[in-house]
């Protein structure tokens, strides 16, 4: 029975830690919770009132959430200033309790330079969030100068538990993060092959759902790796670790997807379009006869996916005896024709697929794990572990070149521009506030101050404000349900309200309306601690939230104003300059040109993608009236990130040359890539300058162009067919964002644009 149970806890943790990668939100939630149960437990020694509980605990809160840095160090520095900014605001509170307008006018100043102090950096923005929060704490429990000694106090015994949660109890390294982000890819990538076992079984009538289950696994793999990506020059020891980690995270996560791309091929009519693993709702190919549930060949893919799937959870501890080895090499040898089924030419692919994705996952247990036993290696593994060992030598040789990013100033800088934006809203809520409420007219200015927070357009604006209201409203129901039955009860409404805060942060990068909904909560039970609970009270709260997010919209509309349209423009030419860039550096490479660090520009093109699909959630918003917008947006940011794929798949196919013996560099590449960079210039100057008349240009497949370069010589002697295949899938995905964006696209007839081997 122990047995038995101990393989299901293992999945369902696999699940979770899959789905809360490095268990970010979940420390975040337990250091949090943790530092305010502290805190609670201190003030209660000491006899604190309730007044005195409320504030410790929402200073506790601030210092905790508020400090993004990763160093201990630097988390130590920002702890201890931060003490001095909420000491500083909360004497200022209580000090202008009884000067209205100039309290105003000060809470102004206050929110204007918390905002600007963002420029700084991780610290800055630390210390203008705790700033903010400590003064909005003393307009909560309505701070006087008699009583701030014993609130002072009060705030140093929160930032002192909250060290010790931040050090001691719940302590964080660099290091422990990435080992655990390592094991949350790991374990999103098995998920992905499992998705890709139920899309080879699915009927008819599920194999939808199969697919949109492999889209959805597809997407959170390139998650963990971005959140890995953002770890790695903290969590390793040197560059040359990081970097190498960095390639066999890419090459794992460019491995699976391809993997995926042949299963649904080989299941089509006809050759899957890359553009069906990136488009939601995308239609399903027809269907083929090629692999038949019963069918010997599917027994087998569905025996060496499985096996594929037990490679990448096994840990290196439990890889001993020749079980484990047979599995690889059988996997391995598939890369050099090895036992490949009689099937169609479509199956066999999907067969070298498992042969690349298995290589790759032995490049990740290398890399994260240490050598490992050799002695079962057949030919094939042996010569896949060499390629790796000569990618191993190549990273640590090389050097990485930094670039200094353009900070515009003035103006156009956003920390200026939100500042103002932020200060001229939260005035009108200010304004409009003291009309609703002379008591409660602050959660107004809160409202405006969140709404503005992670945005960077109206649009933005508009919708974090509708998803804080509606969080608001169905908040204050369940907030009165729970003020009625806590009553007077104190510590049970402390355990509720650590629950709620607990929910809050775990809760917050999945959906901003229910964080909002347990903020709300959790201010009913606050309200209850206070003797100041009503219905009218949370009401109010709902009113207060819903003048604040239009404030905050009136301001983003008026104010140094960023339409929806204007920041995804800049943000979609952006991405297209990294595509270019990605993919002239990718293609110049293959063609026998310098060698240059790949993967750093890869990884640029997809934080710049990250963002435009952001920026796009406005248009793309089920309460969106524009249908047409909707779907063309969703189209764009899928095309985009269709063509990311395969210009990451050729970035880590050129930084194979040095040491491969499949891939030699062509020469001819270098003209079949130069209507792919013609293109992307034309795409970038008709997004950045409506006006411009450039034509994108369209004719004979790649592939055709490179076979009447030299006769007679064999294509695979110079180029693999992936690149080929790769650089068609990136002409066709050009072409395609040409059509919606509204660029003139030409047949070509001009031998001179086909490049030199026409």
């Amino acid at each position: 029975m122990r047995t038995a149970t101990r393989p299901g806890r293992t999945r369902i943790w696999d699940r979770f830690a899959a789905s809360d990668p490095g268990l970010l939100r979940l420390m975040a939630g337990l250091r949090t919770v943790g530092a305010i149960a502290l805190t609670l437990a201190v003030l209660a020694l000491v006899g604190a009132g309730k007044t005195h509980l409320v504030a410790g605990s929402i200073a506790a809160m601030a210092a905790t959430f508020a400090i993004k840095e990763k160093q201990r160090r630097q988390q130590a520095v920002t702890l201890a200033l931060g003490l001095v900014v909420a000491l500083a605001a909360m004497s200022l509170g209580a000090l202008l309790s009884t000067h209205v307008v100039a309290g105003d006018l000060f809470f102004l100043a206050l929110i204007f330079a918390a905002v600007y102090s963002r420029r700084f950096g991780d610290r800055g923005t630390a210390l203008g969030l705790i700033g903010f929060q400590v003064y909005f704490v003393s307009l909560f429990v309505r701070a006087g100068v008699p009583g701030l000694p014993g609130l002072c106090g009060t705030l140093v015994v929160a930032f002192v538990c909250s060290a010790l949660v931040r050090f001691v109890v719940v302590p964080e390294t660099p290091e422990r993060v990435l080992r655990r982000l390592r094991a949350a890819f790991r374990a999103r990538l098995a998920q992905l092959v499992s998705a890709q076992i139920e899309l080879l079984d699915a009927g008819p009538d599920r194999v939808e759902k199969a697919l949109e289950e492999v889209r959805r696994h597809t997407a959170r793999l390139h998650e963990s790796a971005m959140m890995i990506q953002g770890r790695l020059e903290e969590g390793t020891s040197d560059r040359a670790t990081a970097a190498l980690v960095q390639r066999r995270i890419a090459d794992a996560e460019i491995a699976a997807e391809r993997l995926g791309v042949l299963i649904l091929t080989a299941r089509s009519a006809e050759r899957a379009d890359t553009l069906t693993l990136h488009l939601p709702n995308a239609p399903v190919p027809a269907a083929s006869d090629r692999l038949r549930a019963q069918d010997d060949t599917t027994a087998i893919l569905r025996r060496d996916l499985e096996a594929l799937r037990l490679l990448v959870l096994r840990p290196v501890a439990e890889d001993r005896g020749t079980g484990m080895a047979h599995v690889r090499n059988r996997l391995l040898g598939y890369r050099d024709e090895e036992n490949l089924p009689r099937a169609s030419a479509a199956v066999q692919d999907v067969f070298r697929g498992i042969g690349e994705t298995g290589r790759s996952v032995l490049g990740l247990r290398l890399a994260l794990d240490g050598p490992q036993d050799e002695s079962d290696d057949t030919p094939s593994t042996t010569r896949s572990r060499e390629e790796l060992d000569a990618e191993d030598v190549a990273i640590a040789g090389s050097e990485e070149a930094e670039e200094d990013a353009h900070d515009p100033t003035g103006w156009k800088r956003p920390t200026t521009r939100t500042a103002v934006q932020v200060s001229v809203g939260s005035a009108l809520a200010i304004v409009g506030g003291e009309f609703l409420s002379s008591q409660r007219w602050y959660w107004a200015v809160l409202t405006c101050w969140v709404v503005f927070l992670n945005t960077a357009s109206t649009g933005e604006i508009l919708v974090k404000g509708y998803r804080r209201l509606l969080g608001t409203v169905l908040g204050v129901v369940a907030g009165a349900l729970l003020a009625s039955l806590v009553g007077s009860h104190t510590w049970t409404a402390f355990a509720l309200v650590l629950l709620f805060i607990f929910a809050m942060f775990f809760t917050a990068p999945l959906s901003y309306a229910l964080m909002s909904f347990f903020v709300t909560a959790m201010l009913g039970l606050l309200y209850t601690l206070l003797n100041t609970y009503s219905t009218g009270v949370l009401v109010l709260r709902i009113e207060e939230t819903a003048l604040g997010a239009t404030c905050g919209v009136i301001a983003a509309a008026l104010v140094l104003p960023v339409n929806t349209d204007r920041r995804t423009d800049e943000l979609l030419a952006t991405v297209l300059k990294r595509l270019g860039e990605v993919t002239g550096a990718a293609v110049d490479q293959l063609s026998g040109g310098p060698a240059i660090e790949l993967l750093d520009k890869a990884r640029d093109l997809d934080t710049a993608l990250d963002d435009l699909r952001s920026s796009t959630q406005p248009l793309t918003h089920p309460i969106t009236p524009l249908r047409a917008r909707r779907q063309t947006a969703r189209y764009l940011v899928a095309l985009l990130e269709t063509c990311a794929y395969h210009a990451r798949s050729l970035a880590a196919t050129a930084e194979l040359l040095p040491y491969s013996k499949t891939v030699a560099a062509d020469p001819r590449l270098k003209g079949a890539g130069r209507r792919i960079a013609h293109n992307i210039d034309v795409l970038v100057a008709r997004v950045e300058d409506d006006d411009t008349e450039g034509v994108a240009e369209t004719g004979p497949s790649l592939a055709s162009m490179l076979e009447t370069g030299r006769p007679g010589l064999p294509r695979h002697d110079r180029v693999t067919d992936r690149v080929l295949r790769h650089l068609q899938r990136l002409d066709e995905g050009v072409i395609g964002l040409a059509r919606p964006l509204g660029v003139p696209v030409s047949t070509s007839t001009d031998t001179a644009s086909r490049g030199p081997a026409a």
